[in-house]
């Protein structure tokens, strides 16, 4: 399954330039561009992705599963989705970019209580701020983070800085897997 989220992946959602030419959220020039969405929105690799991201969840009794909006939607869906097909339940979970200032106010949509354990995710990291963000969002609504779970990590220190707010940090693909991938591709 790796190998195929890897191969659509690089279809869909990667670009590379030999000279720095996609700006970044930073606002710095990278060679390397990710939007894992066209991925992630394709049931193919809605498939792979959630089969891939309950792998490196299954083995933690947690409650949900989700992440800062929108990179992490269809990611936590399809997660509790196949959650649910292996008889283990977990259920998705949304964080608000701006805290919701009507009815209950709340970063967080899902069913989920102070005190369940979540694992946040995250469709990418290059420095690891929008997952962050989604950890302390999450734990000011009382949620207990035990892991964080990045679709793909850009190798730029990310998973590092991660790692300071929630020490057991998964990539499921790397930049470096994408980057064999593409130079299959464009060598054949």
């Amino acid at each position: 399954m790796k190998q195929a989220l890897i191969q659509l992946l690089c279809e869909k959602s990667f670009k590379y330039s030999q000279k720095p030419a996609f700006r970044l959220v930073s606002g710095r020039l990278s060679r390397f561009y990710v939007n894992c969405k066209p991925t992630t929105l394709d049931p193919k690799g809605m498939y792979l992705a959630g089969h891939l991201i309950f792998d490196a969840i299954c083995d933690l009794d947690i409650a949900g599963v989700g992440g800062l909006t929108f990179g992490a939607d269809p990611l936590a869906v399809a997660t509790a989705f196949v959650s649910e097909m292996k008889k283990q339940p977990i259920k998705a979970f949304s964080i608000r970019k701006t805290k919701k200032d009507h009815g209950i106010s709340q970063w967080i949509e899902g069913d989920l209580a102070p005190g369940d354990s979540a694992v946040v995710i995250d469709d990418v990291a290059t420095t690891g701020g929008s997952t962050i963000k989604a950890i302390e969002r999450a734990r000011s609504e009382g949620l207990k983070v035990t892991r964080a779970v990045v679709l793909v990590d850009r190798q730029e220190g990310g998973l590092e800085n991660i790692r300071n707010h929630v020490p057991d940090v998964v990539a499921v693909i790397s930049r470096e897997e994408l980057m064999t991938q593409y130079q299959l591709t464009a060598d054949a």
